[in-house]
């Protein structure tokens, strides 16, 4: 199933995608897509609906976050060995883990905001993980009973912000309308191998990114697994597990987005963003 979030910002509400392209409400059978809602239980309860009978919400209303009551956005650094190289660094020795501020998450179309005093902000297609179950020093083997669903995400940074300045990523990472998620969030069962999935994104029409989770070092499993033994992963948190190449950053010359760029990005299976860059007031 691809269920999704629909309505003005702050004001979702809980909703999917049907087979024959409409989004339907599911506002009368869940309060929101957070907490206990999301246990895969739950998400398969609300599957066997009778979908034709949901109302019709109109094609033209604006899709927010798949997921509400995201307590930890956790990412995962250098996770492609293409990407590691293109940043001039080694591929880790254990994932490199930072946190991007829950406030930068936002909808898929909504537009990608340039803060104050930047001058290197960026792009990354990430797959996104859902937590649906609590997980606390999970087993690898058992890690995919965690999971809620999976979709797309930008992990727009500002590298000026990122490396330049003292301190660590958070920083360059967590200006608002930094983490675009959605369009759904499509549940485990319509995704045979989530480690063998194109991703791409182009700006302006460009092609920039062109990968596949077939070259993520450390694949889904291990990674909550990993995640399990340092926090307790909670219904609703995000891992964005990382980025193939073709970041700005990593073009020579290095380019990064203007006011009035248009980027698209996508993973197969689980749909596609499209955001417009626009400045902070």
């Amino acid at each position: 199933m691809r269920f999704l979030r629909h309505g003005a910002a702050g004001a979702e509400k809980p909703g999917l995608m049907h087979g024959d392209g409409t989004i339907r409400d599911l506002s009368a059978h869940v309060t929101d897509l957070s907490g206990a809602d999301l246990h895969p239980e739950a998400l398969a309860r609300l599957a066997k609906l009778d979908v034709e009978a949901l109302p019709v919400v109109g094609a033209d209303t604006r899709l927010g976050p798949p997921v509400a009551g995201t307590g930890k956005f956790i990412c995962i650094g250098l996770n492609y060995a293409d990407h590691a190289a293109e940043s001039g660094m080694e591929v880790p020795p254990e994932p490199v883990i930072f946190m991007k501020a829950t406030s930068a998450i936002c909808g898929p179309n909504d537009p990608i905001v340039i803060p104050r005093g930047s001058t290197k902000t960026d792009w990354e297609v990430e797959l996104a993980v859902i937590i649906g179950k609590r997980a606390k020093y999970v087993s690898e083997q058992d890690a995919m009973s965690h999971v809620a669903g999976f979709a797309v995400a930008n992990d727009v940074s500002e590298r000026a912000f990122q490396t330049e300045r003292a301190g660590q990523w958070t920083k360059g990472k967590s200006c608002d309308n930094f983490g675009q998620i959605g369009p759904w969030m499509v549940t485990p069962d319509e995704i045979s191998d989530p480690q063998d999935l194109r991703m791409w994104l182009t700006v302006n029409g460009s092609k920039m990114q062109d990968g596949s989770t077939r070259t993520m070092v450390y694949q889904v499993p291990f990674l909550i697994h990993y995640l399990s033994q340092f926090m307790t992963l909670h219904p609703g948190d995000v891992i964005s597990t990382g980025t193939p190449p073709g970041v700005g950053m990593g073009i020579k010359p290095p380019r990064y987005l203007k006011v009035g760029d248009v980027v698209e990005l996508g993973i197969d299976g689980l749909g596609q963003q499209r955001q417009q860059v626009i400045a902070d007031d």
